[in-house]
């Protein structure tokens, strides 16, 4: 029987060093997320659509001390992807996490939605998901080092929902590819990945459904035991942690982030 050692119970947790690529890195939770791991001591790589986000953001983390920097790209371009990569391993020299956290939603009733807009989705929440995992594995697969990847995908997956049909469907799918990704990638190349699988929390675009007398944010409480609907911190522990040492016996999963969402 291996005994646990003290100084892996000191250290499972740590982050310190590593080199994290975050995506969607200008969003309420992607912000978040690339926050904390320069907190915890990465050198954090972001990147998302707008040039001008992303400099507030490396300018607001420096100043917290941070190391850090950031690429333009958009997640769901195979060409930008590549280039990303590339400039993440120029700039740090390797990737050892990625976290995405990019996504995007038109709600519509099937009747309503075109064809155009739910491949817009798919593309957005799932095929990006597949084309930025695909370069970064690579990527880790050539370090020998292994490296843990954390997607953000959503509540929904497990779910069907009026006027989701599409993001739904990416979700799931999104939940799906990481299944299958494990199965290529853990056992062979030692790179764990996971899903966290969140319901609403606070952004500019949720903002609206936190407002204690409207029924949407009734309907919601009825179902979620923790008494409120989520804060983009809270899913901060979560995502370090499957980020971590702790986690390298954890891959494949999808696991439920949500306040107790499911138990209603």
């Amino acid at each position: 029987m291996v005994d646990v050692s003290k100084d892996f119970v000191n250290n499972m947790f740590s982050i310190e060093g590593k080199v994290a690529l975050v995506t969607g890195a200008t969003g309420a939770l992607g912000k978040v997320i690339a926050k904390a791991y320069g907190y915890a001591g990465a050198k954090v790589f972001m990147t998302g659509r707008s040039e001008g986000k992303l400099k507030d953001l490396e300018t607001e983390f420096k100043a917290e001390g941070i190391d850090c920097a950031y690429y333009v790209a958009d997640p769901a371009v195979e060409e930008q992807v590549d280039a990303l990569v590339k400039a993440c391993v120029k700039q740090y020299g390797e990737v050892n996490i990625l976290a995405i956290a990019h996504g995007f939603n038109k709600p519509q009733n099937i009747l309503e939605q075109s064809v155009a807009d739910w491949q817009y989705i798919m593309d957005a929440d799932c095929k990006s998901v597949y084309i930025v995992c695909k370069y970064v594995s690579e990527q880790m697969v050539a370090q020998k080092k292994g490296g843990k990847i954390v997607v953000v995908t959503s509540q929904r997956s497990k779910r069907g929902m009026a006027g989701y049909t599409g993001y739904c469907t990416s979700k799931g799918g999104a939940d799906l590819m990481v299944s299958s990704m494990a199965c290529d990638l853990t056992a062979k190349y030692g790179i764990n990945v996971n899903s966290i699988c969140p319901t609403v929390f606070r952004s500019e675009l949720t903002e609206w459904m936190f407002d204690p007398e409207s029924e949407v944010y009734k309907n919601f409480l009825k179902r979620e035991p923790i008494g409120r609907l989520g804060e983009p911190y809270d899913f901060v522990g979560f995502t370090l942690f499957l980020s971590s040492a702790a986690s390298d016996f954890m891959t494949g999963g999808n696991y439920d982030c949500s306040g107790g969402y499911l138990t209603c």
